[in-house]
Order: C-alpha cells, then structure tokens, then sequence
C-alpha cells in the first residue's frame, strides 16, 4: 500500500515539476523521451502519433526538422489544387494549403464561374515596403531635424555593403525620413525608411539596413548633438499600405444568370452584402476572414509568411478607423464590377521558397512567378473566394455547400467503413447536411 502511494505521490510530482534546462540541446529522441514523462502519458499512442509522421526520407526529414527549432515531428496539411484561374488571360491551377473544408471548392466554382466570363484581371499598384527605427531624444527638434538632413547621406552610404546587391538588382532603400512622434510619446521619434526588396520579402534585408542606420544615427549623434539619443528597436513594419495590388472582375448584369436567381436581383443583393460588411465591423471580421482563407492558403503553399500578410491585411481594412470590407463591388453602365485592393508583401527567393520541395512544386505549378505575379495571384485567391461565400450568402445560403464538403470530416470522426461512407454521400445528395442528420444516418445502417 505504501509502495503504491510512493510511486502515485511520483508520478504527481513529475506532472508539477516539468521545468527543464536545455532542451534545445537534446536529441529529437530525448524531447520525446522527456514529453512522454512529463506531459503524454499514454506513452505509446503518443509516441506512435509522433513517429508516423516522420518522413522515410532521412534526408528530407532533416531538412524540415532544421526548419523551425525543438522539432518533434511533421504537421502536415493538405495541398489542394483549385484549377480554371483566369488571370490576365493567362490559365492557372492554384496550389491552396488549408485544412478546411469547402475552401478549395469554392475557389475552383468561382474561378469555374468567371472563366467564361473574361477571367480576373490584375495589376500591382506599387512595391514599397517599410522599416522604422525607433528613438528617444529629448533636445530641441530643429536641432536634431538639422543633424539628420546632414547625417542621411552616410546612413545610406554605411548600408552599401548591406544593399550592394539588391542594388545591382535595381532594387534597395528608397528614401529615409525623419518622424516626429513626440504627440503620441514624449521624446520618441523615427527615421521611417522605405524599400523595394523586389522579388525578396525582404524581411532580413530591411532589418540589416536598418540595424546599420541605428548604429551610424547613434555614433555621429554621440559627436554632434549635445543630447543623447537613445535607440529603442530597429525593425521593418508588416503594415505595407504602398505595396499594393488590385484584382477585379466584371460582367455585364445579364450574364449573372445562371445562378438560379433573377440576375439584376442578385447583382442587388450581392451589393448589399457588401455595403453591409462595410459599415458592419461583425458582419466585416467574418467577411474578411473568408477572403484571407483564400489569400493565406496560397501564402501558404508558396512558403511565405502568413502572419504578417493576415496582420499587414486587417490593419489596412481599420486605415480609415473604423474595420471594414476589403472588397467592394457596383453596377455601372449595366456592368457589375467586383474588385479587391490589399496590400501583400510577398517573396519568390529567400526563406523556405527554395528549400521546401512543396513549396517548389507550388512554385513550378504557377510557372514559378515573381514577386509581382505573385501577388496578383494572391489577390485573385482572395477575391474568388469572396465572391464564391457572398454567392452563396445571398442565394442557398452558406451552409448548404459547406456541410457537405464537410460530411467526410465527420464520415472520418466516427470511422465509418468505405461501404458506409458510399451509402451516406449517395443519401445527402439529396438530404440535408447537418452533423446530427449523419450521425442518426450512420446508426441506422450500423443497427
């Protein structure tokens, strides 16, 4: 009883006590070892879950486990191809990496739908991106706007060594200010940099630069100025509200009329739902996240970061104050026009674009773009996508189409057999598609 009690009174402090120094230091084995002591207690379903995801490949298992940092194991994700994309008439089949459901599915039908209608036509607006130094300095502002009008030439000659190469490219920084934030923060200012990384996201190369204006601003200051400056951070800005791209299409109302609605009707309600996630900060949020289930799946698939185009996109949608729709649609001379403008900073060179092999292949299936064509394919992602739920909003409704796109996740929650999977999707062909409606359907036919 008492040997019980010891290794009961054990096992509870191994669960308290899961601190740990060096765990970057260990063996993939040995994170394993050590979160199945502390934290996964089933041990063998854990540790199989774990291991089945590696890939037979050492070679390519390597090459991802030194992607990120402490990796046990892949996290895979489909990548699904969402073919028919008209885009300045140029044919393309989209690679979209996204675990849910219907998401594919609407991009193909809308791509589908504009493909005998003109396609989607695109255009970059313009490629500029940002980076900041952040200071405080608290002597006379005449003073210190002085010092950097006569300091800003060496702060972009100590970079040459930093940009020589983009430069050659025809790329590099494209002008410097001073920013005067003493109104938000006493003392706090910038210098507000702007770039062209070209077909880089440029990420590492606006950092770099912007590290070497802070330490020239700082040590010609330390000689000129009687007050210290005192530098806070030096790092670029995800919100690149000049680095634009526009997609759109148009039709004339009539050709609208295949959807099983009267097509003025629905070009009418379909502006209205828009308008609606304009002024409607709840209605805009769900709206906008529906577009960015298009954008981040392509982001995704062609190894950029979608973080910061999900952060740089809803900070733009809230330019004006107040969150709004990030698309936008009108009848005009009997046309209906729907278009999108979103700023994207995207890259076809550097981080994992070359080195993931599916990223590659994303790449070789959209006949390896640049930067540019990069983003104008993004940007249609998003727009089909939008148009393919406000479609669907303001017609059948949205739960029709993606419940049964969704019907195989639960086939597959509750294991159900391949001949049991055929009758069920026979069946709701015809029926309607809810999780309780499945559930009794698959009783039945186990009973």
């Amino acid at each position: 009883m008492c040997l019980v009690y010891y290794l009961s009174a054990s096992k509870l402090y191994l669960k308290m006590n899961k601190s740990v120094s060096g765990f970057s230091k260990l063996k993939k084995s040995e994170k394993i070892e050590w979160l199945l002591q502390h934290y996964l207690f089933n041990s063998k379903s854990a540790k199989k879950i774990i291991t089945q995801y590696w890939n037979s490949n050492e070679k390519l298992q390597q090459l991802h486990d030194e992607f990120i940092e402490n990796t046990i194991t892949n996290y895979y994700l489909p990548l699904g191809i969402a073919p028919n994309f008209l885009i300045n008439n140029k044919l393309y089949a989209i690679p979209m990496a996204i675990e849910e459901s219907s998401v594919v599915a609407a991009a193909s039908k809308a791509a589908k739908f504009w493909l005998e209608r003109g396609g989607f036509k695109t255009e970059v607006i313009s490629t500029t991106k940002i980076g900041q130094v952040h200071f405080m300095y608290h002597g006379d502002f005449k003073t210190l706007n002085t010092f950097f009008n006569t300091i800003k030439p060496k702060l972009i000659s100590d970079a040459k060594p930093i940009t020589k190469n983009m430069d050659k490219r025809g790329g590099g920084i494209l002008n410097i200010e001073l920013r005067n934030k003493t109104d938000s923060i006493d003392g706090y200012y910038q210098l507000h940099a702007s770039f062209e990384t070209l077909d880089a996201m440029g990420a590492n190369f606006i950092n770099s630069c912007l590290e070497q204006f802070a330490k020239t601003f700082k040590t010609e200051a330390e000689k000129q100025l009687d007050s210290t400056i005192e530098i806070v951070m030096s790092i670029l800005s995800n919100y690149v509200p000049d680095c634009l791209v526009k997609a759109e299409v148009n039709c004339k109302i009539e050709d609208l009329a295949d959807l099983n609605i009267n097509a003025k009707e629905f070009a009418h309600k379909f502006i209205q739902a828009v308008n609606i996630a304009k002024v409607e900060p709840y209605r805009a949020v769900t709206h906008n996240k529906g577009i960015m289930n298009g954008i981040d799946a392509v982001v995704l698939a062609t190894g950029n970061d979608f973080r910061a185009v999900e952060a740089g996109i809803h900070a733009y949608a809230s330019k004006n104050g107040t969150y709004t729709s990030l698309t936008h649609a009108e009848i005009k001379n009997d046309r209906f026009k729907f278009w999108i403008e979103i700023p994207l900073a995207l890259g076809t060179v550097g981080g994992l674009t070359k080195l993931h092999p599916l990223v590659n292949l994303s790449s070789e299936l959209l006949g390896k773009p640049n930067s540019k064509e990069l983003m104008q394919i993004v940007a249609v992602a998003g727009l089909a996508q939008n148009f393919a739920a406000l479609r669907s909003l303001t017609t059948t409704g949205i739960q029709e189409g993606h419940m049964k796109m969704h019907l195989m996740n639960i086939l597959n929650q509750f294991n159900a057999s391949e001949n049991e999977k055929k009758q069920i999707i026979t069946h709701f062909k015809t029926n309607t598609v809810t999780h309780s409606a499945v559930v009794d359907k698959l009783e039945k036919l186990r009973n």
